[in-house]
């Protein structure tokens, strides 16, 4: 059981988060044919925007509601329903996703009232799915904005089975047999989730994956110049039936909220998962797979399995008692603290941006809540070998003179990091495989030993004389 750290600093020196918005946002971006809307100043949707891009290196398309002085003071309503009812006029989406932000969350906005007045001012446009989500950035982080907007998603989208009949409920549960729901969390990259798609249908089963970066934010080449919504992702048409599907997979402990509210409107039944880094919840996974299809075990994932563990017997020699220091979103700590603290390694320093109880469930000593500054003095005291988090720990890892493996979001000065796969027994293995070769790659050469009697007797070592070159006799 770790212990929960909270050190009260009036200001964040070196920010480790990202706010709430980007990540609802995100959500959104991983359904088709959606465009987020942030509600907000042009500002915030602007900076959201550039690491989005920045990060996927793809076009993200995210609109505006613009408030400006006069709307933040006298009231922004007027802005939504205008935005809600230009965009779905101009580009018809099948999702606008309506997210909060600080300003508006501050100035008391009322979106899902904005909603009911846009539905009722413009009826024309009651095919345009609208999610209202509240996730103002003053509190929260990226994943916490990313499970608000699946919860919201799932609230807004799913119908509850037959007015919440159990029997109706039962009726309707498994009426897909093959179909299998995916709960898929912010930790997860758009190769994550596709290896997760590729898991599951080794068994013979159809996931629908809720939602789905890894169509559409994994690399388009379309005719179109420019597109305004999304291309590729979860449809529409999918999340109206996940109550027919025979199970679902929850893949990260920050949506259990989400994954509660869609067992108790759908009733099928799910299998939940910190992560799916490592050994033990890899078994686990493959294992659930298995109860749901009533198949055997590929041979396929044998082989995997048996590569991962001799993966960790290779890298033992390096990963056995190294000193790792930790950053990121909960989610992604516990991910990595699992396969490190399964493969020998030691989790000396842990920093989270926000709390979370799964926090508390790790196997290591202690999580800070706070930011990359509390990291740095952190280590500073210990034998950190490696220090694991986005692109915002490049320089901490550079003033600790240690390495930096690069995961989350985001990475900005690294390409491609999106398309690194993380999960599974594939994903574990190279992952254990580039921690090895980062402590080794600390390793340099010994100086040659000089007795002190050389020549013409004990000298420091700066004035001796450079020793003699091989095959040369004095």
């Amino acid at each position: 059981m770790a212990t929960i750290l909270k050190k009260p600093k009036p200001l964040s020196v070196n920010p480790l988060k990202t706010s709430q918005p980007v990540g609802a946002s995100l959500a959104f971006l991983g359904l088709n044919r959606a465009l987020p809307l942030m509600h907000g100043s042009q500002g915030c949707t602007a900076f959201a925007k550039v690491f989005l891009v920045r990060h996927f290196r793809e076009p993200i398309p995210l609109q505006t509601t613009a408030m400006d002085q006069i709307a933040t003071v006298m009231g922004a309503d007027e802005n939504v329903v205008q935005a809600l009812a230009t965009i779905a006029g101009k580009n018809r989406p099948a999702v606008i996703g309506l997210c909060t932000t600080g300003l508006s969350e501050t100035q008391g906005s009322d979106i899902r009232r904005c909603v009911k007045e846009f539905r009722a001012a413009h009826p024309e446009f009651a095919d345009v799915q609208v999610v209202p989500v509240n996730s103002t950035d003053t509190i929260g982080c990226l994943e916490t904005g990313f499970a608000l907007a699946v919860e919201a998603i799932i609230d807004t989208l799913v119908e509850k089975s037959a007015h919440g009949s159990v029997s109706s409920q039962q009726s309707l549960v498994g009426r897909r047999l093959k179909q299998v729901n995916v709960l898929a969390s912010s930790l997860l990259t758009p190769s994550d989730i596709e290896a997760i798609k590729d898991w599951i249908e080794a068994f013979g089963l159809r996931p629908v994956v809720l939602p789905d970066l890894s169509d559409s934010l994994d690399g388009h080449l379309v005719a179109e110049e420019f597109t305004p919504l999304t291309v590729g992702g979860t449809p529409v048409p999918e999340i109206f039936t996940l109550g027919e599907a025979a199970a679902t997979l929850v893949i990260g402990a920050s949506l259990t909220r989400a994954a509660d509210k869609l067992k108790e409107k759908t009733g099928v039944p799910d299998y939940r998962f910190d992560g799916l880094m490592g050994l033990a919840t890899c078994d686990a996974f493959t294992q659930a797979l298995a109860t749901i299809s009533g198949q055997p075990v590929p041979e396929k994932i044998e082989r995997q399995r048996a590569q991962l563990q001799d993966a960790m017997v290779d890298t033992h020699f390096m990963t056995g008692f190294a000193s790792v220091a930790l950053a990121g979103d909960p989610d992604l700590i516990v991910g990595f603290a699992h396969l490190l603290v399964d493969a020998g390694a030691e989790i000396a320093v842990a920093v989270s941006p926000v709390k979370a109880p799964v926090l508390e469930t790790l196997p290591i000593a202690a999580v800070t809540i706070g930011d990359l500054e509390d990291l740095e003095k952190a280590a500073v005291g210990s034998p950190v070998r490696l220090v694991i988090g986005n692109s915002h720990a490049a320089q901490s890892a550079e003033r600790l003179g240690v390495p930096l493996l690069r995961a989350g979001f985001p990475q900005y000065d690294w390409v491609g990091g999106y398309t690194r796969t993380w999960v599974g027994y594939r994903g574990s293995r190279q992952a254990l495989f580039d921690f090895a070769n980062l402590i080794l790659g600390q390793h340099h050469d010994i100086a040659p030993y000089c007795s002190l009697f050389w020549q013409d007797g004990p000298r420091s070592q700066e004035s001796r004389p450079a020793a003699p070159a091989a095959g040369h006799v004095h």
